[in-house]
């Protein structure tokens, strides 16, 4: 009799937790669901993926002026430094944009930004197509092809009209060796693309340090229509290892 009175004791007691909990309203555990979101946000543009929006139109057709990609931040954590081919973010290595202006965002654009619900509206950033890495040869005579270590690329993505290189002596003709710990980008609008090409007079000789790289472009989310992923083109599946 005792032990049935206790176990109906603490059933009663349980249910009246359990409709206390169900009573709680909605507006007391609101700021609490949105600041495990935010959490989960910022986490997530810091080791996953962060969103960025295209600035110019160097990257035609591949990208277009105004597409949001989300840039793929986590494997470079274990290591993984980009590959001929692909698409990558990467923080201005030279003052290659000069006096681009930026446009001032507002206290909500600098929040949605700083947690990667929008892509940041500060930042100097560019994004281009990886030619050559470390150890690699590339080289253009003339409107082209390029060559990656001897090998001529077929460039399908480059932007119809265009050559693959641009017949001028302030660097559209070029030769050069990828050092350790760069890589060599080009625009996939060559003749609308101011790449390692034209910037072979600066600091960086033209290359990229991966250490700015962000990481790698993999999908245009934005807007809907344009949905797609970034593979790597099969043309680079033929260029030899280093020489």
């Amino acid at each position: 009799m005792v032990r049935g009175a206790r176990s109906g004791a603490m059933g009663r007691a349980s249910t009246r937790r359990s409709k206390a909990r169900k009573s709680r309203p909605f507006w007391v555990e609101l700021p609490l669901l949105v600041g495990i979101a935010l959490v989960l946000a910022l986490l997530i543009k810091t080791f996953l993926l962060q969103a960025f929006s295209i600035p110019s139109d160097s990257m035609q057709n591949t990208l277009q002026k105004g597409d949001r990609v989300l840039v793929d931040k986590l494997t470079p954590w274990f290591g993984s430094e980009p590959e001929r081919g692909e698409v990558v973010v990467f923080h201005d290595p030279a003052d290659w944009l000069g006096d681009v202006p930026v446009d001032e965002p507002n206290t909500v654009q600098k929040v949605l930004s700083f947690i990667g619900v929008m892509p940041s509206a500060e930042e100097k950033d560019l994004i281009k197509r990886v030619i050559g890495v470390a150890g690699d040869t590339v080289e253009c005579a003339g409107e082209g092809p390029v060559k990656v270590n001897g090998a001529a690329l077929n460039e399908p993505y480059v932007f119809p009209g265009n050559t693959p290189c641009s017949d001028d002596e302030d660097g559209g003709r070029f030769k050069v060796t990828v050092p350790e710990g760069k890589i060599w980008v080009m625009g996939d609008h060559r003749q609308a693309s101011s790449d390692s090409r034209y910037h072979q007079d600066d600091a960086t000789r033209g290359m990229v340090p991966v250490d700015e790289v962000v990481g790698r472009a993999v999908v245009v989310a934005w807007p809907v229509g344009r949905w797609s992923t970034l593979p790597v083109p099969d043309t680079f599946k033929n260029v030899p290892d280093k020489p």
